[in-house]
């Protein structure tokens, strides 16, 4: 029934004011006395899964993007992330949300799906399953292909509420952050909540093999290649991989172009709330 009342709401548009904007691979967890960020959300999953932890007593949210590269070790670091910031000894309760995944042809949603459940069941602490909108529950068919019906949610941090959403900016930093997913990042805190600071870095990879080879692809060839679900990605995919990759032709040894003193790229929300960045050299 929840997931049935998920599907039928219209994604709504999530403008940058107030938003933190998880990408694949990163995680972020604040409370409803976060003076900067009332927003948390993540979308363009195809075969990836949302997943919202959130403690009903201090109403600590965290919002993760699942790709199942380690989903056991991501769901102890987000269970662990949320009681830094709750007494769960005391009232209220763990409540999780999965939003994500479809029938693809190599199941990889399935697998997902069935990664998190029991990545959570094994977890010592009792976990609410309250939203489960994944895979077969997320799925829509259209002349035999078949295409999630949600591909991103917001989650509204003093309020609770989770909604499908889609968002126009997924800054700061895109390019950089989803360099370093292409790159094998593993599952990465990006937000202090404590100091209401996002912080980027340092990060550090390798030069990207055969990169000038990828760019000279056509979009076909990109999206075969590149995505774990080519029917059904968002009409932004492919450009999206273009950019990172031409990211990472450009900086090839990040540790010198963009992090030479080996610090994080600190943002912090302005009056607008927008992100600027603080203390550190823009590039």
């Amino acid at each position: 029934e929840k997931a049935k009342l998920l599907r039928s709401q219209p994604a709504q548009i999530v403008e940058p004011k107030g938003l933190l904007y998880v990408q694949q691979r990163e995680f972020a967890v604040t409370t409803p006395r976060d003076g900067s960020v009332s927003i948390l959300g993540s979308d363009d999953a195809t075969t990836c899964h949302i997943v919202v932890l959130r403690h009903t007593g201090s109403g600590a949210t965290c919002l993760t993007h699942c790709d199942g590269s380690d989903t056991e070790a991501e769901v102890s670091v987000i269970m662990s992330s949320v009681k830094s910031f709750s007494d769960t000894t005391g009232y209220g309760r763990l409540e999780v949300h999965l939003v994500g995944g479809f029938n693809d042809d190599r199941q990889l949603s399935q697998k997902l799906t069935n990664q998190l459940l029991r990545a959570f069941d094994l977890q010592p602490d009792d976990v609410h399953l309250v939203t489960f909108c994944v895979t077969e529950l997320n799925d829509r068919e259209e002349n035999d292909t078949h295409f999630p019906i949600i591909y991103g949610i917001a989650v509204n941090v003093k309020t609770a509420e989770i909604f499908p959403a889609t968002f126009p900016e997924k800054g700061p930093d895109e390019d950089l952050r989803s360099a370093h997913v292409l790159t094998g990042a593993t599952l990465t805190n990006i937000y202090d909540a404590k100091t209401e600071q996002l912080h980027i870095g340092p990060y550090f990879w390798r030069p990207f093999p055969h990169v000038d080879f990828w760019l000279e692809q056509d979009d076909k060839q990109i999206l075969q290649n590149l995505s774990t679900s080519p029917l059904a990605e968002p009409p932004h995919f492919v450009s999206h991989i273009r950019s990172t990759l031409t990211f990472l032709k450009e900086h090839p040894f990040p540790s010198r172009s963009l992090f030479p003193d080996r610090k994080p790229r600190i943002y912090k929300k302005n009056e607008e709330g927008l992100w600027e960045q603080v203390c550190s050299d823009k590039i």
